[in-house]
């Protein structure tokens, strides 16, 4: 970070919105390192900790980190046996699951990583070392099997109903009925063996328990379809499942493979585009597709953003504009620098930041997965209770309450209630990136909808953060007037602040002899300009100085009466000019701020500008409370207040310079940070553009998802209750126990991945 970006001359005055300036104070530096911590422990891990690409082990403090992609990997049933397999082994020291993406991470010892990789095959499974060559993509699908074993399975189980509904020998039937259970289920008595031999009571080893018991007692047609319905009913769970996986790879499909790039000789090379170094020249026709991350160096253009940003319209870009991977040229051709890798875009990292997301379990997940634990053994035991209490205590039927009992056992299993949050969960933040609005994990997706106060800067957040100079007033009258603006405008020159900006690109800088530029924080900055020192700063720093007067005051309270930033340059002994600079509200902020308030959530704008202009551009905005005079400490005391008031709150910055408000929220938000590193890495939730309606899109989409996770949950319980009751009162058969638990999985699955619908 550069000197001049660190000390910002209008950090006081502009809300203390700088981009750059927050290095600049002390109470600010240690707040961004905790919010990133805080990020990093959301997705499984601290900075060290958490591979920046899928694929890389890392050393931390507790072993080495190495995830290893695992196809076969894809639901709770499979992460209960490596559970199970790994968690007592040593070495071991953590893991952690994204199934959806089938990637097991695990900290363990250096030299324990080859029996990790033998203990996972010896459960059937075949475990690779993800390389991080392939980050971003999506893995490699396992081999499709031949369909003919299984479409010759379920005609056998059909052929044994009708056999034995005519009457013939039942060694025709029994033979029909082993040929369909062979036929479609020895992956699932292989997989139950691995459990039980493992102690694992999951679904596989529950089914096989279940078939073999119906083999025994005779009813052949019943295992044989109960085998095949179950093995179709997981092929179309996974294909589902497939679904909701690659809801967010999709976009990487969007990205060109190759780049026409400049060559020394002058010359334009199509080329592969992750073979393009950064700073290549790159040019994009009309109707292209941009293959990297850059900067227009040349030429204008309308692009299409809605991949990184949800913007529904075009954008307008020239020459110093960024643009980025997946989106499309409409009109123009032009040329860019490369500023990141093919491996490292926006879009690339979108994607990586929400497979992290995959990982880190919401809080509904949690409750659902340690529910799960407990449920399964104990249906279990209840099962063998049945099939043995009734007929050795109470003289019952060992027939009828063995069958009892194996109904019971294939309506055990937890899967639909388990896996309905993670497909809800992943929906909903492929939803919400698809829109533009990059959540860092599903506990924030949870908790948008708890939101009852949101916090605002308002900088580029609720205005357009681009000011003008609207107001001159001279009030040295010893000095020329050409001297004291140049001055002006080579100190307001250092500064890539707004205000600053507005000011150097309203006045002619000179040359002017700068130097002993220093910041003070809250207040302006002072330099020493041809030998003689100035401040540039605000009203505060003014009056501690004691350069203020009453003419000066009148003049000051006019303008913010207005809702104008009052900036002044002073000399040792006097006041010589002050500037009005004015920002404007965007109309999106409006709409935006008006559905929060439909949402039932509370607006409180908080800003550095004195009291009298935040109230006005409150006012002018439609917000319900402003609070000015803000320093960076204060902005944290204010979220505190208002988490005791009002309950959830969250915090919408620029995801830099507020850090310490943004760590305190329930929710930090990062506004217009498209291609900031530092913003997704700092903040829970991105919007990818400088559009406030994604707040309330946000929440709404929030609602959504928490009334899809109280239906799933509801529907796997639900129908599990009723097949119970029907188990208990001999109306349940065990084909009809099936369809309780796969077609439960069915339509938990389906009602989760309606998030995805646009």
């Amino acid at each position: 970070m550069s000197a001049k970006h660190a000390h910002d001359p209008h950090d006081h005055s502009h809300d203390h919105d700088d981009k750059h300036d927050h290095a600049g104070s002390a109470c600010s530096a240690q707040p961004v390192a905790s919010v990133i911590a805080r990020v990093q422990d959301c997705c499984g891990g601290d900075t060290e900790a958490s591979p920046s690409k899928l694929g890389a082990a890392v050393t931390t403090a507790n072993g080495v980190q190495t995830p290893i992609r695992i196809l076969q990997m894809d639901c709770p049933t499979e992460e209960a046996l490596l559970r199970s397999k790994l968690g007592g082994m040593a070495g071991v020291s953590g893991m952690e699951f994204n199934l959806m993406q089938r990637v097991l991470t695990v900290t363990h010892e250096p030299s324990a990583i080859e029996p990790i990789l033998q203990a996972v095959r010896s459960l059937g499974f075949t475990p690779e070392i993800a390389n991080s060559a392939s980050t971003g993509a999506p893995p490699a699908p396992e081999k499709a099997k031949p369909w003919w074993p299984l479409a010759l399975a379920g005609v056998a189980a059909a052929a044994s109903e009708t056999v034995q509904w005519a009457g013939m020998p039942v060694w025709v039937v029994a033979t029909l009925a082993l040929a369909a259970v062979l036929g479609s289920g020895l992956t699932t008595y292989k997989k139950g063996w691995i459990a039980i031999t493992n102690g694992n009571l999951n679904i596989n080893a529950l089914m096989s328990i279940a078939v073999t018991g119906a083999l025994l007692l005779g009813q052949w047609p019943e295992a044989a379809m109960v085998m095949v319905l179950f093995t179709i009913a997981e092929l179309i769970e996974a294909k589902s499942l497939d679904r909701a996986r690659n809801a967010i790879q999709g976009l990487l499909q969007m990205t060109p493979e190759r780049a026409t790039v400049l060559q020394a000789d002058g010359s334009w090379l199509d080329v592969a585009a992750k073979s393009v170094a950064l700073n290549a020249q790159v040019r994009v026709k009309p109707g292209e597709r941009i293959a990297l991350d850059g900067k227009i160096v040349k030429g204008r253009s309308t692009i299409n953003q809605a991949p990184i940003t949800g913007e529904s319209m075009p954008v307008e870009k020239t020459e110093g504009d960024p643009v980025f991977a997946g989106t499309i040229n409409e009109s123009g051709t032009f040329e860019y620098s490369v500023t990141a890798a093919a491996n490292d875009s926006t879009l690339a990292r979108i994607i990586h930041a929400v497979e992290q997301a995959q990982g880190a379990k919401a809080p509904t997940q949690r409750f659902v997965d340690q529910f799960a634990r407990i449920y399964t053994p104990v249906v279990f035991a209840i099962a063998l209770a049945i099939a043995i209490i009734p007929p050795l205590l109470l003289g019952g039927d060992w027939y009828a309450w063995i069958y009892k009992a194996l109904v019971l056992l294939v309506i055990a299993c937890p899967c639909a209630l388990v896996i309905s949050t993670p497909v809800t969960i992943v929906s909903g933040l492929a939803a919400a990136a698809r829109r533009g609005i990059l959540m860092k994990g599903g506990v924030y997706l949870e908790q948008a909808h708890r939101i009852k106060a949101i916090a605002l800067d308002k900088t580029g957040t609720i205005t357009e953060g681009k000011p003008k100079l609207v107001a001159t007033e001279f009030v040295a009258s010893n000095l020329p007037e050409w001297q004291v603006l140049r001055w002006a405008a080579d100190i307001a020159a250092q500064s890539d602040h707004p205000v600053s900006k507005a000011i150097a690109q309203s006045l002619d800088s000179g040359s002017s002899t700068l130097e002993e530029f220093t910041a003070l924080p809250g207040r302006g900055v002072q330099a020493r300009v041809d030998g003689q020192m100035l401040v540039l700063g605000n009203h505060r720093l003014i009056e501690e100085r004691g350069l203020c007067s009453s003419t000066i005051e009148a003049y000051l309270k006019d303008q913010e009466t207005m809702g104008r930033t009052v900036t002044l340059l002073a000399s040792s002994t006097q006041v010589l000019v002050i500037f009005a600079v004015a920002d404007t509200i965007k109309e999106s902020s409006r709409d935006a701020l008006l559905q929060l308030k439909q949402l039932g959530v509370a607006t409180v704008m908080l800003t550095g500008d004195n009291t009298v202009t935040a109230q006005t551009i409150a006012k002018q905005a439609g917000i319900d409370d402003a609070r000015g005079n803000l320093l960076p400490e204060d902005k944290l005391a204010a979220i505190e207040s208002l988490q005791a008031q009002y309950g959830v709150c969250a915090m919408v910055g620029d995801g830099i310079n507020d850090a310490p408000a943004l760590a305190r929220a329930d929710v930090g938000i990062a506004m217009g940070a498209a291609g900031t590193d530092i913003a997704m890495e700092a903040a829970d939730v991105v919007i990818m553009n400088d559009d406030l309606r994604r707040i309330p899109e946000a929440i709404a989409l929030s609602k959504k998802t928490q009334s899809v996770l109280y239906q799933n949950i509801s529907l796997a319980l639900g129908i599990k209750a009723v097949f119970l009751a029907l188990a208990a009162f001999d109306g349940a058969t065990m084909w009809m126990a099936v369809f309780a638990d796969v077609g439960a999985s069915l339509l938990v699955v389906a009602n989760g991945l309606r998030l995805l619908r646009k």
